[in-house]
């Protein structure tokens, strides 16, 4: 049964947020609204209602012991921070960095800055057809002078998964190179060993929270040059006052996902095996999203119609999916994860991609394919 009067296939980018979370938005920003730098007993309680968050945010990972967290406003910041303000922080003990070809943005971004302004020498691993790293090849590029690995858990754009655990296994060999893994996708939706992950993400709108809040997950021994100085907040890597309710309400939302997550995956799969054979019984769908990717994502492109076209068309519709992902879609006209992984241009330009959330069902699915044959049906 339709639950709304649209259907939202574009989780991946931003979650519709729970209502809980909206009423304990409104009930902190009213009652706990003091500068938590403030010394004054409103400020005093504010700060521990933040210092409660990180609590319960380090608890949810099981890694109370192991790590800190710092809050940021998003995981694209905190993947600057732990990116760039390791490897400055820690460049004379090496400057060879390894990373994936088919990262997020915001961690390409940082390693290519890092290459071409401060001398960094960066491995970019090309991901395998199904979209993950090969172990040996990581195991090749391994070097007495690499000092920051970053390898996403879940590809954003075809829902691909790495073996984080196997991952760790090979750079923790090498006693100056930590982990960092760039798990926004992935938060909720896979279980993970966090314990051996030395620097990890949060994004609160991933997580049907609120936009505006994100955090970096860190061992304890790990330190950062600081990308924003000022007042030393956030133990003086992150400085400015912190936005107390939306990390409070990321908190409370990283709790929830994290429940439950078993059940959730097994739900989701009924949904992606549905669309998927619903898309396989024609030929004018290519699907990029290999059976091992997880259920949450199925990336498909169109073999003789455009993308950007059957989009907006499905739009008009009330039917919202991506055609690549919402951090370049405005300024790439092509997937250039999907072109890593296929060598085609024609493929990579007319990709469509669909994320699913707890909210979707079958009905919605039915509906989407109707809406899809006709359009590409009437397209010329």
């Amino acid at each position: 049964m339709l639950k709304n009067n649209f259907i939202y296939f574009d989780n991946a980018a931003t979650t519709k947020p729970d209502d809980d979370i909206f009423s304990l938005y409104e009930k902190v920003e009213k009652e706990i609204f003091a500068n938590p730098n403030s010394v004054h007993h409103l400020g005093l309680f504010s700060d521990k209602y933040l210092n409660n968050a990180r609590e319960m945010i380090l608890s949810s990972f099981k890694v109370t012991r192991s790590h800190k967290i710092i809050f940021t406003s998003s995981s694209t910041e905190a993947n600057n921070i732990a990116i760039k303000g390791y490897a400055l922080k820690y460049q004379n003990r090496g400057k060879h960095l390894i990373t994936s070809n088919i990262e997020h943005p915001s961690v390409l971004e940082c390693f290519k800055q890092l290459e071409e302004l401060f001398g960094f020498e960066v491995t970019y691993l090309k991901a395998n057809g199904e979209g993950a790293i090969e172990l040996d090849e990581l195991k090749k590029a391994m070097r007495d002078d690499t000092i920051l690995v970053s390898i996403m858990a879940m590809n954003n754009e075809i829902g691909s998964i790495n073996n984080i655990d196997e991952i760790a296994n090979i750079v923790h060999k090498n006693k100056k190179a930590v982990l960092h893994v760039d798990t926004t996708q992935s938060i909720g939706k896979l279980e993970l060993n966090y314990q051996n992950i030395d620097m990890f993400v949060a994004s609160s709108h991933k997580l049907a929270s609120l936009k505006g809040s994100g955090a970096l997950i860190y061992r304890k021994n790990l330190d950062f040059m600081p990308l924003i100085s000022g007042g030393g907040q956030e133990y003086g890597i992150r400085s400015g006052t912190q936005a107390v309710a939306l990390d409070v309400c990321l908190a409370k939302s990283i709790q929830k996902q994290n429940q439950n997550i078993a059940k959730k995956i097994e739900y989701i799969t009924t949904l992606n095996t549905y669309l998927r054979n619903k898309l396989s019984s024609n030929d004018e769908f290519i699907i990029n999203s290999s059976p091992s990717c997880s259920p949450y994502i199925l990336n498909f492109s169109l073999k003789s119609k455009k993308a950007a076209v059957v989009v907006e068309a499905l739009s008009r519709k009330n039917i919202y999916v991506s055609s690549v992902s919402a951090c370049h879609s405005k300024h790439e006209n092509y997937s250039y994860v999907v072109y890593n992984l296929k060598n085609d241009l024609n493929i990579a330009r007319n990709t469509i991609r669909i994320s699913f959330s707890m909210d979707n069902n079958k009905e919605e699915i039915d509906v989407f394919i109707d809406e899809l044959n006709k359009i590409i049906g009437e397209i010329k």
